[in-house]
């Protein structure tokens, strides 16, 4: 199926791994014109390599005002089509475990950066009475996930105001979503397998095997797995979905509305 993405420009943000990856090699792909970010440049200047005719990169904390704004100069005049809203999220913690600070932080690495950037790009995507913008948040905003406290708050708050705003300008031609993802083989779940690793006593290994029995398909997802969806909401043919949270979960979540 051709979804129509030739040549149109986008953006992917913590592209250098896991779901930003993915979602950007799923891009060029369909012949689409890339600007990745990530902090790490040598990644960047290596994912670029790779993809020369289709990729360009910016590099830095895209949590902080100074590469966002990098960001807009970096689009610069040109026809944005979509962007992939996409960071790790605050270290596992139990509530007893945080301390206020940690509370601030994640206010920062989860929603503020969001809230910005999307006031950023709005005006970008209005100038052409289209885009599509794509938040990759976490399972946990449907269903809490143990000892991430701070993701599972934050989070929500990000699914508060990207609904709203998709009310607000659905008759503009842009679309707003959320892809909830349950448990993938990323960088982020690694960092899960060794903290339940240190609650029970039990080897990554191990720890990994206790998250996939709670995994209905009965093993973890690939960050491809997310990207085809993901593709498809940054694609014309997703005009009449917006402010949608839709899980790629492989039937973790067991609510009824997952």
């Amino acid at each position: 199926m051709d979804l129509k993405l030739t040549d149109n420009l986008f953006v992917v943000t913590g592209a250098t791994s896991g779901f930003g990856k993915a979602i950007a090699e799923a891009l060029v792909k369909e012949n689409a014109k890339v600007i990745i970010n990530a902090r790490g440049e040598e990644k960047l200047i290596d994912f670029q390599k790779a993809y020369p005719k289709n990729l360009e990169y910016i590099s830095g904390d895209i949590t902080t005002d100074a590469t966002i704004s990098a960001l807009t100069r970096k689009i610069g005049d040109r026809k944005l089509s979509g962007f992939v809203i996409n960071a790790g999220g605050p270290p596992a913690k139990s509530f007893i475990q945080t301390q206020l600070t940690d509370w601030d932080k994640a206010y920062e690495s989860i929603l503020r950066w969001k809230v910005k950037i999307t006031k950023e790009i709005l005006p970008l995507l209005e100038r052409h009475d289209y885009g599509r913008i794509v938040y990759i948040e976490s399972a946990s905003v449907k269903q809490p996930i143990e000892n991430l406290v701070l993701s599972n708050s934050l989070r929500l708050a990000v699914v508060g105001f990207v609904k709203t705003l998709s009310q607000e300008i659905a008759d503009r031609g842009i679309t707003l979503n959320i892809l909830a993802p349950g448990y993938h083989a990323t960088p982020a779940m690694e960092r899960l397998f060794d903290n339940k690793s240190m609650l029970l006593g039990i080897t990554p290994t191990e720890a990994q095997t206790v998250f996939e029995k709670e995994i209905k398909v009965g093993k973890m997802g690939k960050p491809e797995d997310l990207a085809s969806l993901a593709l498809w909401l940054l694609s014309p043919y997703s005009r009449y979905v917006t402010g949608q949270t839709i899980s790629v979960d492989g039937g973790l979540i067991k609510s009824v509305f997952s």
